[in-house]
């Protein structure tokens, strides 16, 4: 029986509470797995039909422009319980190294509410990249309900949905073969950069088949509540826990990745505290760092001041101000063995993406992400040159900016970034998403192996002591942004310098630039030889190793042996992989030996040596 049977069935079974009505709001979060807008036909015509959800919008709000953070799960959801930026307070890592404390003297939202009188339950997942302390939840279990509270106790309740979750599409060939889905394949829609094959739509119609599933399952949760009388004394909220899930959704920092639905019902009770029209649609954009601060407003609670986020519903809150707001901040990292470095802004009708290590191509090698079919399919084609040049970028390096005009290119597969027409644009979104990040700081500046050892005992603290080192990287890094022979000099002066983070973030942008920097290789050179930083050795041999002009297989391992961190160890092998992988294919002889006994314990390690038996790196054999 599944997690969602066994709450049907208890909804059925447990016998009534009679309760009266509560002097404040019940909150109620209701969490799909892995959706963005693009599968739900309330947000986007090409959607599956979710009538119990429509019903929730037609009695409360639907915000068209609402956005999780991160792509990832772990992530998202530490970023809604903390209404914190991940990257500010070290939490941006999917799945984490370890796990990091709390900004001085903050709780976890739910704790607020559980310490001004709320049950606070949750049916039942956390995945929590940060120390959530003990009281964040009355009960957080399979079976955890509202109906344990105390009569009169106003409640905030949460349950994920998981019928929509990445798994789902985990099925074989077989399954394919002989399990008809009840939309028909030949009518979805395929996106752009999608090849459009049998295998890809069986997987679309799939995916919408589960997307009807969730949505009957919220249904049955509104429905025990209205059983329980308590449906007009209670705020519901429906949501994607971030984007998803067919390949190039969930795990990257796009609309597919970002964008997610959001309809909050609104209590006939407290129908003040939305100050909107029901069964309206705002035009504002909220983001997942504002979802808890607007909880604890409804509730009449004082949001911490060391969240990021502000609320959107509630006492205080002006409609005209909140439809006003035209920006969201988005950022990926880690997911599982797979690193990136990538921020985001989305203005208006602009998304703004900086990629920071633009040669880690967005199909690199994630061992959770290819046990779909339609991942396999998708590299597979390309590697036999059947794909068009839409469905090869994601093979392929990236630029260092893109810039998507989303409205009239809702897929984002035409980059504005080089087109003269929008260049007072792209520089107002570079400008204020480097503000972004130099304001946070940004901590991901610094490689993950280094914050778990210096900086996660207190990493808001870590960030505002080296605030300024963090922006020099980040000057460093832009200068992947201006012509090579602006940048040459530069870079010059950094690799001739002592800063070994600096000169990390040179070797960096160097890659970046691929050919035009091979001026710069004998500078390079100089840090693979050098044992003393075995991640600057690396990224100077991985500079090289991608312009052609040394074999970096020697450099490479020897940096993994004398590894004494697993979390470095899989900074390495990430540029192994992408070494391996892409041209000219680079072969490493790479066994569990090679390192010390606990490093080889470490998941990413791991996750990269399941892989590193697989087929090597063959360059496409023609092109449309």
């Amino acid at each position: 029986m599944t997690r969602n049977a066994v709450f049907l069935l208890f909804t059925v079974t447990s016998a009534f509470s009679a309760t009266h009505a509560a002097d404040r709001p019940n909150i109620v979060w209701l969490v799909s797995e892995d959706n963005s807008v693009h599968y739900l036909k309330h947000f986007d015509e090409h959607g599956a039909p979710t009538p119990r959800i429509e019903a929730l919008a037609a009695h409360g709000l639907t915000f068209d422009h609402a956005f999780s953070n991160a792509p990832v799960c772990s992530v998202a959801r530490t970023t809604l319980a903390t209404g914190c930026y991940g990257p500010r307070i070290g939490t941006q890592y999917h799945r984490r190294s370890v796990s990091v404390p709390l900004p001085d003297g903050m709780k976890m939202f739910p704790e607020y509410l559980r310490n001004a009188g709320y049950y606070t339950a949750n049916n039942s997942k956390t995945d929590y990249n940060a120390i959530p302390g003990k009281n964040v939840w009355n009960e957080s279990s399979k079976k955890a309900s509202w109906r344990k509270r105390k009569d009169g106790q106003p409640f905030f309740y949460m349950q994920s949905f998981t019928v929509c979750h990445e798994s789902s599409l985990h099925f074989s060939a077989n399954v394919m073969a002989t399990e008809k889905t009840r939309t028909d394949p030949d009518s979805v829609f395929v996106a752009p950069y999608h090849p459009d094959t049998p295998t890809f739509r069986y997987t679309n119609a799939r995916y919408r088949d589960r997307i009807m599933q969730m949505d009957q399952q919220i249904g049955s949760v509104v429905d025990a509540l209205t059983t329980d009388g308590v449906l007009e004394d209670t705020f519901i909220f429906y949501f994607g826990d971030h984007g998803g899930v067919l390949p190039r959704g969930k795990g990257y920092a796009c609309e597919a990745g970002l964008h997610v639905p959001l309809v909050v019902r609104v209590p006939d009770k407290w129908k003040h505290l939305a100050a909107a029209d029901l069964g309206s649609r705002r035009k504002g954009f909220v983001s997942f760092i504002d979802f808890g601060p607007t909880t604890l407003n409804l509730a009449g609670v004082e949001v911490p001041e060391q969240m990021d986020g502000r609320p959107f519903l509630g006492t205080g809150v002006s409609q005209k101000e909140v439809e006003s707001r035209d920006e969201a901040f988005g950022y990926a990292d880690r997911f599982d063995e797979k690193y990136d470095l990538v921020r985001t802004l989305r203005k208006g009708k602009y998304d703004y993406v900086r990629n920071y290590q633009p040669f880690n191509f967005d199909g690199l090698q994630n061992n959770y992400r290819y046990r779909m079919l339609a991942y396999k399919e998708w590299r597979k084609l390309y590697r036999e040159g059947k794909l068009n040049a839409r469905q090869r970028q994601f093979f392929e390096a990236r630029p260092a900016e893109q810039l998507f005009d989303v409205e009239a290119d809702p897929h984002e597969v035409r980059n504005l970034a080089e087109d003269p027409a929008y260049a007072e644009v792209l520089q107002d979104m570079r400008d204020r998403l480097t503000a972004r990040v130099k304001q946070l700081p940004d901590l991901s500046f610094y490689p993950e192996s280094h914050l778990v050892d210096d900086a996660f005992d207190n990493p808001v603290r870590f960030g505002h002591t080296n605030a300024d080192a963090i922006a020099r990287m980040v000057d460093v890094a832009n200068l992947q942004l201006l012509p090579w022979s602006k940048a040459e000099a530069e870079l010059k002066k950094v690799l001739g310098g002592l800063n070994r983070w600096e000169i990390y973030w040179a070797l960096v942008t160097c890659s970046s630039f691929g050919q035009k920097a091979v001026p710069l290789a004998p500078m390079a050179e100089k840090f693979a030889d050098q044992n003393l930083h075995g991640l600057v050795k690396v990224r100077a041999a991985e500079f090289l190793g991608l312009i052609g002009k040394r074999a970096p297989q020697t450099d490479i391992l020897s940096a993994l042996r004398k590894s004494s961190s697993g979390v470095e160890a899989g900074l390495i092998l990430n540029s192994l992989i992408l070494l391996k992988d892409t041209a000219p294919g680079y072969k490493f002889a790479v066994s569990k030996d090679l390192f010390q006994p606990e490093i080889a314990k470490n998941d990413t390690v791991k996750r990269r040596l399941e892989y590193l038996t697989g087929e090597p790196f063959r360059k496409p054999t023609s092109k449309k």
